[in-house]
């Protein structure tokens, strides 16, 4: 019996993009919903977007990483409550890597700041409603901030050929911009953030168009820039994704978790992070340690199924984590996996077994991640 595969039906509380229409005519295949807009998920298939990606350059539509926008003289004052990263040292220029915790510790989001101004920044963010928690905080604390989404759509520019790609369309002086920081450039007389920064470990730009109206005159300029570069429309790719142990709120850590479990203890400054929400409960984990914690794992046999929910893992038949992320990697020549797992047995070596929709698996913890 033939499968039939459903379709997302399409109304306005599904946002399109500045980038759009380029998007359909470079043939996307798949979408997810992230943050009430669409964000592709494969052109030609994620096997070949992989290996593209880790020999081009690719132009993605991220317009997804909504911005929440905090603006005015307690700008600062607001970050610092949300994250527990000590921010007293980031500069306008500069971007930073922060967890998100409510008052338990707990994971809200995984964002990006980035400092625009001393009363001025942005939070790049990942899939939830973040926007409402910010603004619920300022206005509970009474502080002298405005909190928006400004009209913002990101794209960015990932792949080892990502820099000879931006210095033709914005110069030569992008490639002088070091990991995790931005400068403003120009582009048909407006001024765009240029950060080096990406959801890969490929290499790359993030370009935070401000004004929707330039979208797709950006998108055309990049790829007549770029033929000779072999450069494709892509979009955050699973299998590299997994290799290099980039984490997907919701998918591999949710408020449940505190950025401790989740691998993130370095982003946390706890001692020193003063007005964090969660400073209190953080202290005490950091104190205590975490009992479980996010590890990669290789899976053996064939390619596993899509992971579209936990799947178990075991050892001498007791529950010992979850596997949240899964899929076979063409370039390792096994099944890589992200998992949440006990203390006992989160050791590098650790054998357990996964409860995958075809059956039990052999896996094995590895100590660090393929990328």
């Amino acid at each position: 019996m033939a499968v039939i595969q459903p379709n997302i039906s399409l109304s306005r509380r599904l946002r399109r993009t500045p980038f759009s229409d380029g998007v359909e005519a470079a043939g996307v295949k798949g979408y997810t919903v992230y943050n009430h807009m669409l964000l592709p998920t494969v052109f030609d298939s994620v096997e070949a977007d992989y290996h593209h990606l880790k020999r081009h350059v690719q132009v993605w539509d991220v317009s997804c990483e909504r911005q929440v926008e905090l603006r005015g003289p307690d700008a600062g004052r607001l970050m610092q409550m949300l994250t527990p990263r000590d921010l007293r040292g980031m500069m306008p220029g500069q971007c930073y890597y922060v967890p998100i915790v409510d008052e338990t510790g707990g994971m809200l989001n995984d964002p990006v700041a980035v400092k625009l101004a001393e009363d001025r920044w942005w939070i790049s963010i990942a899939d939830s409603d973040l926007l409402y928690w910010v603004k619920g905080v300022a206005n509970g604390w009474r502080l002298d901030v405005l909190v928006d989404e400004p009209d913002v759509s990101p794209l960015a520019i990932q792949g080892p050929k990502a820099e000879d790609l931006m210095a033709r369309v914005f110069g030569e002086t992008v490639r002088a911009i070091r990991f995790f920081r931005f400068g403003v450039y120009q582009f048909e007389g407006r001024d765009m953030v240029v950060a080096r920064s990406g959801y890969s470990k490929q290499g790359g730009f993030e370009i935070y168009v401000e004004g929707g109206d330039i979208g797709m005159a950006l998108w055309s300029r990049l790829f007549e820039a770029g033929a000779d570069l072999e450069v494709r429309a892509g979009c955050p790719n699973l299998i590299e994704r997994i290799e290099s142990g980039l984490l997907s709120y919701g998918n591999d850590m949710t408020d449940d978790n505190t950025p401790h479990e989740c691998g993130l203890g370095r982003f946390c400054n706890t001692h020193t992070a003063i007005g964090c929400i969660g400073r209190d409960a953080l202290l005490r984990v950091a104190k205590e340690g975490p009992v479980q914690q996010i590890r990669p794992i290789a899976i053996s046999g064939e390619a596993v199924p899509p992971c579209d929910r936990f799947w178990p893992l075991y050892a001498n038949g007791r529950r010992v984590g979850r596997v949240s992320s899964a899929t076979w990697s063409p370039d390792h020549a096994t099944n890589v996996a992200i998992g949440m797992v006990k203390m006992t047995h989160w050791d590098a070596g650790s054998r357990v077994e996964v409860e995958t929709p075809d059956g039990m698996r052999d896996a094995t913890v590895h100590e660090t991640f393929w990328n």
